[in-house]
């Protein structure tokens, strides 16, 4: 894995992340992708909205980003990309903003095969509005939300992108460095709508809600909820015992 995907950050900037926060190693892990791709940054654009997650490119990337309005970083990387094709445009952002807040811009985005890539940081729940229930949040799972724990199931995001037509999903911890890098870096070369989701676990708020004592406990945790795909017989994203499939699908 390359080590030199600090260069690509902003000078003096200092990471906005929780201790122990899944998506420090997210953003290292998309810097590596660039940096084997050999892209040149002056010719990105990466798009967030609000949220944890959105702070991934914003304000740390040296390069072009922009921070645009909740749920709404979909369709403003697409007007970026009809604007300039020749922009290598990249979507970061977390599953409130992009699943609950702009559900309908991802599918409808992954319907038309825009050519833009969408990561997604999902770490279960609106963690820095205070750790609401969200449409990833697990069953049981506490939340500020739902004290009782959640009774309602959650999307399954790679499911839910092949079923409106992305021809690429994948789903990765982020603890998975090397495989999520290569998914990251498959997505971004491939033309058309990509999609990674990147589990991305949650210990201030999401693990304390849950009564979890350590970060080491919440990242057990997200693990727990994971199933690699070759050890599931279905080829399908959920596993029958409900686990998520870590992996690459992509539709004929």
């Amino acid at each position: 894995m390359s080590a030199d995907w600090r260069k690509y950050l902003r000078p003096g900037v200092t990471l906005p992340f929780c201790p122990g926060c899944g998506h420090r190693l997210l953003l290292k892990h998309i810097l590596v992708a660039v940096d084997e791709l050999g892209l040149d940054f002056d010719q990105m654009l990466f798009v967030s909205g609000i949220g944890c997650a959105g702070w991934i490119p914003s304000p740390c990337f040296n390069s072009d980003t922009l921070h645009c309005l909740h749920g709404r970083a979909v369709p403003f990387a697409i007007g970026a990309k009809l604007a300039n094709p020749k922009l290598t445009t990249v979507v970061v952002s977390g599953d409130g903003d992009l699943v609950d807040i702009g559900g309908n811009h991802l599918i409808h985005a992954a319907r038309r095969d825009e050519d833009i890539t969408v990561i997604c940081a999902n770490n279960m729940n609106y963690g820095m509005t205070g750790g609401q229930v969200c449409s990833t949040t697990p069953l049981g799972a506490t939340t500020h939300t739902t004290p009782r724990g959640n009774t309602t199931r959650p999307f399954d995001l790679c499911a839910l992108v092949r079923g409106a037509g992305g021809k690429y999903a994948a789903r990765y911890l982020v603890t998975q460095g090397d495989a999520l890098v290569a998914a990251i870096k498959r997505a971004i070369q491939m033309p058309g709508f990509t999609f990674v989701e990147a589990l991305s676990p949650c210990p201030t708020q999401f693990g304390r809600q849950n009564r979890m004592d350590s970060i080491k406990e919440a990242y057990r945790y997200t693990e727990a909820m994971t199933l690699p795909r070759e050890l599931a017989s279905s080829g399908e994203t959920r596993d029958t015992a409900g686990l998520l499939l870590t992996g690459e699908f992509e539709n004929d």
